[in-house]
């Protein structure tokens, strides 16, 4: 007889070499459902159907911008702490205030609401918070929230944008530096 016949199963390398791969899988299989579980994702509304259904009301919103021939035209200031906002059209009389909600695409948690008041002959002034870079949508509503002006937002590179539904957001891109 062989010394290495007298081995154990456990004292050879190719079962190990051989067992390594499955278990890998089974150990990143484990580590996925654990990510699953914890992390919460947000994307999905537990009443999906209700707000499939309100779909129609907030349209009625946006034929009421176009009906009264709305457009309003947003910019930052210089150091980007404050906007600035011209609402344009035949609304008589201009609310006292407006509601701008800035709303980011994935994480309803980074979302704002903005409250402008009004400084005269159609514009508004608030202050603008801290986002981060990327995509934003806007809505721009009285508080009564007859009609609406949607457009899209990017952040840092958009200094200056028209809000209108008849047409798609036109946006202007300044040199920030």
């Amino acid at each position: 007889m062989h010394a290495t016949d007298k081995q154990p199963w456990y004292r050879e390398p190719w079962p190990w070499l051989l067992m390594i791969l499955p278990l890998t899988a089974v150990v990143a299989g484990f580590i996925t459902a654990w990510y699953a579980v914890v992390s919460n994702d947000g994307l999905v509304a537990d009443d999906y159907y209700k707000e499939g259904m309100a779909i129609n009301q907030t349209l009625h919103r946006d034929t009421a911008a176009i009906a009264l021939d709305l457009g309003a035209t947003l910019h930052t200031s210089a150091d980007a702490r404050t906007l600035h906002l011209t609402l344009a059209g035949t609304l008589s009389p201009l609310p006292n205030m407006l509601r701008l909600s800035i709303l980011h695409p994935t994480q309803p948690g980074h979302d704002h609401v903005i409250t402008l008041n009004t400084a005269g002959n159609g514009s508004y002034i608030g202050a603008m918070p801290s986002l981060g870079n990327g995509r934003w949508r806007l809505i721009l509503e009285p508080p009564q929230r007859e009609w609406r002006l949607t457009g899209v937002w990017w952040q840092p590179h958009t200094r200056t944008l028209t809000l209108d539904n008849r047409r798609p957001a036109k946006i202007q891109t300044n040199n920030l530096n």
